[in-house]
């Protein structure tokens, strides 16, 4: 696909630098033996549009038999998008599926009322002398209309989504609309997210028409009004400022943001929802461990293990 015009970017001066609203560092967390870095939520910012959970994973290296084993584990009132750039994952929900994700491909499980699923490295992949993994995992919060809908699952490969590029820059977008285009991938608000990869110098403007805007350094290092943010910051904005991005260096970013919720969300473990509540009747399905007949059940392929609710 040829580049987009609207693309071209305004550069800001003045009292634009104004316009970083917030810059989070990523907390390192263990999740068992594989460190993640986590930029949402933070103390400073919950949310970024609707995206209320941000991790990248990686990079790790595992030798012969060694992987990730995320056991299964139950979801409420968001949906996940993981997004990778090495390695592969191999996804198992509640409704059956079994997926194995690779890079530029999208994972998106909707867990609305509830889901439960288990992230492993497939057993072709631990056989192998050596192998990677590196990306990024994100929880989008659910509005209010469809915080309890039906869990669902859908994947698109890298092909399936639109990639714009040109003049020292490739944009995939990922979710949502920017730039003129929009992912084929169902989504329940107004949101954007993208992949870009900037050389050495190429400049490239914030899409103006979301509410809320915020963007990932995963690699390399960019300057914005001035001001320099190096791989492992995340950066967000006021609304409505224009915004443009110059790499200093080969770069990767992650772009994203949304409609503002008109209410709060609440988030403990893996559960999201609009109220305390829902919060509450979630710990207690869970804990109740009822797979035949309660509201959470085990993925099909995957139902020796699972993590039991936190004390």
């Amino acid at each position: 696909m040829s580049w987009n015009p609207a693309l071209e970017p305004h550069c800001p001066t003045g009292d634009e630098v104004d316009a970083i609203e917030t810059v989070i560092v990523p907390r390192a967390r263990d999740i068992g033996g594989f460190e993640v870095r986590r930029a949402l939520p933070a103390a400073k910012r919950q949310m970024v549009g609707p995206f209320i959970f941000f991790d990248q994973m990686g990079p790790a290296e595992f030798l012969t038999d060694q992987g990730i084993d995320v056991r299964p584990h139950p979801h409420i009132g968001l949906a996940t998008v993981t997004y990778l750039y090495q390695g592969s994952i191999l996804h198992r929900d509640s409704l059956g599926t079994k997926k194995e994700i690779h890079p530029g491909d999208v994972n998106w499980m909707i867990a609305g009322h509830g889901i439960t699923h288990s992230e492993r490295t497939a057993p072709s992949v631990r056989s192998q002398p050596r192998s990677s993994l590196f990306g990024i995992q994100t929880w989008v919060a659910l509005p209010d209309d469809a915080e309890e809908i039906a869990p669902g699952f859908e994947h698109k490969g890298k092909a399936d989504l639109p990639v714009l590029e040109g003049e020292g820059k490739q944009i995939r977008l990922i979710l949502g609309t920017a730039y003129g285009e929009t992912a084929p991938v169902r989504t329940f608000s107004e949101m954007f997210y993208a992949d870009a990869v900037l050389d050495a110098g190429a400049k490239l403007p914030l899409p103006d028409n979301h509410e809320d805007r915020g963007l990932y350094v995963l690699e390399g290092e960019i300057e914005i009004a001035g001001q320099v943010f190096a791989a492992g910051k995340m950066a967000i904005f006021r609304p409505g400022d224009p915004i443009t991005i110059r790499a200093v260096a080969a770069s990767r970013i992650m772009l994203l943001g949304g409609e503002t919720f008109s209410g709060p969300r609440y988030i403990w473990w893996n559960f999201v929802a609009s109220s305390k509540e829902k919060i509450e009747a979630a710990k207690q399905a869970w804990r109740e461990g009822d797979w035949q007949h309660g509201r959470f059940q085990l993925p099909p392929d995957d139902m020796n293990e699972f993590i039991p609710l936190p004390d």
